[in-house]
């Protein structure tokens, strides 16, 4: 059935036509799809998250329906939490079908759901022009690191707003989207020294005598700085081509070298992505004690060095320069490392045996180093794997620091030094702590890997095997937390993370809809 096009779906069609028509055909086909992956992520959040609104829920054999106040219901499929491929094609109102996920929104007239609901409308339109940039023709296998990472076109398996790039033009998609392949030129900013903060080596190729040169991203330095009288377009330098990866910001010089995250201050998914002070002052002393932690792994986990990292005291005009993840993999030996979203389209990691052999990889490096004292935010986009030349696990990697959460009392546990920081790095709450690690590594990364919450629970019975710890106890016996990713984005008066709980598939516990 031909639905009518929302204002967002339009404005895309409108724009694709004057600057690249000739993807205008593929864009209507995929629009479809498009629709259905985003309502499908909708549905997820109406089935589980602790919505105000929402009543009761109530499951059956042909589905669950969600009751509103007033006596209104949704009725849908049965909600799978783990579900990577569109499920839903749509959602009855009160029986009224709604096969598009902005519409829906604005027909429950929810508090703040007409801005979501737009939100939503951009993330349909958006990821339909992603998809209608992929060839139609299978690809060959990615040769080098980044192409691995621009493999990944639906952004993030679970958030409504997975492709959700507001204040990016179709153009600008298309020239800096990783999805679409590009080489981005990002440009230099001359800063002098004394006016900014440096932690780490700032190398002398981006000096200039007294001056720094930070990277900044062109979209930034045509949206944000020239607003700002910085990065105008007379005093930006020209500086070099670069791949865009997964997180878009950071970026893969074509040169080789070290990757560089930029700011781009805009709202992506649902943070924005400005880079804070706090960052650049904990950068050095973070990537210190992270290598000093990886060296009690057995080898079994890399952390990316932090180079350096360098703003001129504004979120917006920042920058920092990361060691790219394939240093750690032997190409000789024909090893590859992949970031574990990415692996979404490779063959072998369909295989059950493959996901098995990887859950225990990741379970078993991630809990350890939970016991030790970090929690990582072990999402796909941060947690990599190096394959052999066959495809088989071997070991992780893991990049960006920035969010992690370090606790002195379990480093002093196992007489580990404590890194001299403080702030929102540092915490012993045990359920903060898990929260960060079990919401990426299970209801994410091994989550959105299974594709299904029957093949999750084959992962997460990996954990079984392993040694007996508190926090191994709770990832087997309690339900898992989840962030409320739609909640978070019904709520702007509210910061900072909400939380809900899924049913663990291995203990049986019933953990649906509680709030956190």
């Amino acid at each position: 059935m031909n639905l009518p096009a929302s204002p967002a779906e339009e404005a895309v069609s409108a724009e694709l036509a004057e600057v690249r028509p000739a993807l205008g055909s593929a864009y209507g086909s995929a629009l479809g799809g498009a629709r259905a992956a985003v309502l499908t992520r909708l549905w997820r959040a109406l089935a589980f998250e602790p919505l105000p609104w929402v009543e009761r829920r109530e499951h059956g054999p042909g589905g669950l329906t969600v009751r509103l106040p007033g006596g209104g219901r949704l009725e849908g499929p049965p909600p799978d939490p783990y579900a990577t491929d569109p499920y839903v094609g749509e959602v009855l109102l009160d029986g009224v079908p709604y096969r598009q996920a902005g519409r829906l929104m604005t027909a429950l007239g929810v508090p703040h759901g007409d801005a979501f609901a737009a939100e939503l409308d951009d993330s349909t339109a958006s990821l339909a022009l992603s998809r209608a940039g992929r060839p139609a023709a299978p690809e060959p296998a990615p040769q080098a690191a980044w192409e691995w990472e621009q493999r990944v076109v639906d952004g993030h398996p679970y958030h409504p707003n997975c492709r959700s790039r507001p204040g990016f033009s179709v153009a600008e998609q298309l020239a800096y989207a990783p999805e679409h392949g590009p080489l981005v030129e990002l440009g230099l900013v001359a800063v002098r020294a004394e006016e900014c903060l440096v932690t780490g080596a700032w190398p002398a190729g981006l000096r200039d005598g007294g001056r720094l040169l930070l990277p900044v991203h062109p979209w930034q330095a045509e949206h944000v700085l020239k607003q700002t009288g910085r990065g105008a377009a007379g005093a930006l330098r020209p500086g070099f081509a670069a791949h865009p990866l997964m997180a878009l910001r950071t970026l893969a010089p074509a040169a080789g070298g070290a990757h560089v995250k930029t700011a781009l201050s805009t709202r992506l998914t649902s943070s924005v992505r400005d880079i804070s002070e706090y960052s650049i002052e904990t950068a050095a002393a973070v990537s210190a004690f992270a290598q000093a932690l990886s060296e009690r792994l057995d080898g079994q986990l890399h952390v990316t060095r932090t180079l350096g990292a360098a703003t001129a005291h504004s979120p917006d005009l920042a920058a920092v320069l990361r060691e790219p993840p394939e240093v750690y993999a032997d190409a000789a030996a024909g090893e590859r490392v992949v970031p574990v979203a990415a692996l979404g389209g490779a063959a072998f990691a369909r295989s059950a045996s493959w996901r098995a052999e990887f859950a225990r990889l990741a379970l078993s490096v991630c809990l350890r180093v939970l016991d030790l004292g970090v929690a990582l935010e072990a999402h796909g986009q941060n947690l990599l794997v190096v394959l052999s030349a066959t495809g088989a696990p071997l070991r992780l990697v893991y990049r960006d620091l920035a969010d992690i959460r370090i606790s002195p009392e379990r480093l002093a546990r196992h007489g580990l030094p404590v890194p001299p920081l403080s702030g929102r790095l540092v915490s012993d709450d045990v359920t903060l702590l898990r929260r960060k690690l079990f919401g990426s590594l299970l209801t994410g990364t091994l989550g959105a890997t299974a594709g299904s919450a029957a093949a999750f629970g084959e992962m997460l019975a990996q954990a079984a095997a392993l040694p007996a710890t508190a926090d191994t106890e709770a990832l087997l016996t309690a339900p898992l937390p989840t962030k409320a990713l739609t909640l978070m984005r019904l709520s702007p008066g509210i910061p900072g993370d909400r939380w809900t709980e899924l049913d663990n598939p291995v203990a049986g516990a019933d953990g649906r809809g509680r709030a956190g």
